[in-house]
């Protein structure tokens, strides 16, 4: 069977007009017909920005998906508000079989804290393994999590996100060594997908096992206004 997956940095809803809108990231969602989707920079209660919302519940309410969430960031509440979380989501047609979260945490308080998301989806007879992730800017931090995704991840996997770093870096090579990057099945093609706006770098990727047939790639730009990266979606078979 075939399926589409699409990795995407919501950026908390808010679009390039600075407006906070998860309306437009729902009709991206929509447009793409995409199956399983990996988001960053998804909000639950966190603050003004967002209206105190839980984002992760309006998205899969309104989109009619499965959903798993895992933040990155806890803080305290604010009057009668609930855990302030900041984090990553899968969103799904397919019922999630399982869901884990790991915490990557420095200890320096102005390095902001990453997880990885991983779910399990049940296809026929297996089980395939979707990692989420937004790497972070800080080179412990993303030499912590790029080896955990390289060393510890169950197959068949899908591993996708925001990882902050350049295509042909050396983080990059060392990913590459082990899964492959969709984007190696499309010709003449850079994927850039950051900023939305007449995007400069590909910051988002979607990695996978040999176990998929990469059968098309495409970045999304069917709302580039919606936040400030492009969603990038791949049709894989297994």
């Amino acid at each position: 069977m075939h399926f589409k997956v699409m990795t995407y940095n919501v950026h908390h809803g808010k679009g390039l007009d600075k407006e906070v809108d998860l309306d437009r990231i729902c009709k991206v969602i929509t447009n793409s017909n995409a199956d399983i989707i990996g988001l960053n920079e998804v909000d639950r209660y966190f603050s003004k920005r967002s209206h105190f919302q839980d984002q992760m519940e309006y998205l899969t309410n309104k989109l009619n998906y499965y959903g798993a969430f895992s933040p990155s960031l806890s803080l305290k509440p604010k009057t009668n508000h609930s855990t302030r979380q900041y984090g990553n989501a899968i969103l799904s047609r397919f019922p999630l079989h399982a869901s884990k979260n790991y915490i990557f945490s420095n200890r320096l308080y102005f390095i902001e804290d990453r997880s990885i998301l991983e779910a399990a989806i049940p296809f026929d007879d297996k089980l395939v393994h979707v990692y989420v992730t937004h790497l972070s800017l800080n080179p412990c931090l993303h030499k912590k999590q790029s080896e955990f995704i390289i060393n510890k991840v169950k197959r068949p996997a899908v591993i996708i996100g925001d990882w902050n770093m350049n295509v042909q870096s050396k983080r990059w090579q060392k990913v590459v060594e082990v899964y492959r990057d969709v984007w190696d099945s499309v010709e003449n093609q850079t994927g850039l997908t950051y900023p939305s706006k007449k995007p400069r770098k590909r910051l988002d990727y979607i990695f996978v096992s040999e176990d998929f047939k990469i059968l098309d790639v495409q970045v999304n730009e069917s709302i580039p206004t919606a936040s400030d990266h492009l969603p990038l979606v791949a049709t894989l078979s297994i």
